[in-house]
């Protein structure tokens, strides 16, 4: 069955930058440094050393995280990872080889080691210029199931070291698959590991939304025949819904609040509503007898993007909340929908059909300016979400048959599958965190 939701079915270069608060132990050991990767710069190349380890369940260990961060810091699109040469050490007394690291081509060495500290794994890891300058000196520990967490919160702190933000490491996707026969909402990690099935209803479940603060998942639910808004409290399992006549399709929450968007018909057209946690309405947002839905929201949730009819065909449309005054924000392209607000602020995501019948995702800028097209040649691109800290994208794609999910860097590059799972999976949305 369709979604009720309107659908078409330099170098990476190294700036030394003073005044830059180091992610380290103690902040005079590393210096102040940040790498700022320019737009259509290439990777940092980082000579990646095997950890350490004295054997037995160490061994274990280290092997487990090794594969962890090399995984990890591949996901990026940042790096190129680079293996450690055999004569990264001095024989004679075991420091770091620093000429061989140059000599290769590496920009920056990184390497530690794993330790049992009462039947616990310690990880420390250490990341230095070609100058054995110190960039970051880190201990890790946990228990023995928490090791891929402690391998990603060492990439975690690399990446905002080198590029003064946050990462995608410790985010969620949530999204759509038919795995069992019935269309569920599952949930994984931001690389497509731990999958969860978050739904059970054997009917039909889409466009799931997951509230800033990781609390509330919102999706639309047809158990009843029709499409309803499902709320559900994460942490406690408690389940409301807006019970409205008609139709309650495409939620969104709006940032810093528990309220979320949705498009309800009970008062005949299709308009936009701010629904409460509790699955009441807090207000109408969209009046008119258009088809107004998907909406998306700025990161200080003061204006929100959807897609309406009101002048001809779907496009995307800004509305400030204060004001009450929308503007129309595409006019390339003459079916635009699912629109998806950069964490920046300064972009939207959003699909658009071409006139060769491809459906392809594309950018603009939220004065409309900067229209750039990310997908091409590749048959049908739904549904683009960013990653939170804006640095990729992923999106639905029928590329290679079914529909699957994939990730891209933001600026369209590196697209690739996110996850290797029975059925077919669409409607993504990266915008929860651990």
């Amino acid at each position: 069955m369709r979604s009720t939701r309107i659908s078409f079915t330099a170098l990476f270069t190294l700036l030394l930058v003073m005044f830059v608060m180091p992610l380290t132990l103690k902040a005079e050991e590393a210096g102040e440094y940040i790498a700022i990767r320019k737009e259509g710069a290439s990777r940092i190349a980082i000579v990646l050393d095997n950890l350490a380890a004295s054997g037995g369940k160490q061994s274990e260990w280290a092997k487990s995280l090794d594969n962890t961060i090399k995984r990890g810091l591949d996901f990026t699109g940042l790096f190129n990872l680079m293996p450690a040469p055999l004569n990264i050490r001095n024989s004679q007394n075991g420091t770091l080889n620093l000429t061989t690291i140059a000599s290769v081509g590496g920009d920056m060495y990184a390497g530690g080691s794993v330790t049992n500290k009462m039947g616990k794994p310690v990880l420390e890891m250490h990341v230095s210029d070609v100058s054995g300058k110190p960039l970051l000196d880190r201990t890790y520990s946990g228990e023995e199931a928490r090791l891929r967490d402690m391998g990603l919160r060492f990439c975690a702190d690399l990446v905002e070291l080198l590029t003064g933000k946050r990462s995608v490491f410790g985010s969620r996707i949530v999204f759509v698959s038919n795995r069992t026969g019935y269309k569920e909402i599952y949930m994984c990690d931001f690389d497509g590991e731990n999958v969860v099935q978050l739904t059970s209803s054997r009917s039909i479940s889409l466009t799931p939304s997951v509230s800033s603060d990781g609390k509330y998942l919102a999706w639309t639910d047809y158990t009843s025949g029709k499409p309803d808004l499902h709320i559900r409290n994460l942490a406690t399992g408690a389940n409301a819904s807006v019970g409205k006549q008609g139709v309650s399709i495409s939620p969104a929450w709006r940032p810093g609040t528990n309220t979320c968007a949705t498009t309800l018909s009970f008062e005949g057209n299709q308009n936009i509503y701010l629904i409460r946690a509790d699955g009441s309405v807090e207000r109408r947002l969209t009046s008119g007898g258009e088809i107004n839905v998907s909406p998306t929201f700025s990161p200080d949730g003061s204006k929100m993007a959807f897609v309406s009819t009101r002048q001809g065909g779907p496009q995307i449309f800004v509305l400030d909340m204060g004001s009450g005054q929308a503007r129309r924000l595409t006019y390339s392209g003459s079916y635009n929908t699912q629109p998806s607000w950069s964490p920046a602020g300064d972009k939207i995501l959003y699909s658009s059909m071409q006139k060769s019948g491809e459906i392809n995702i594309f950018t603009v800028s939220i004065d409309g300016s900067g229209l750039l097209q990310l997908t091409s040649g590749a048959k049908n691109n739904e549904y683009p979400s960013w990653s939170p800290d804006g640095s990729m994208i992923v999106f639905s794609s029928n590329r290679d048959g079914k529909r699957k999910l994939y990730v891209m860097n933001a600026d369209g590059t590196n697209q690739r599958p996110l996850l290797r799972m029975e059925g077919e999976q669409q409607q993504p949305s990266w915008s929860v965190s651990k």
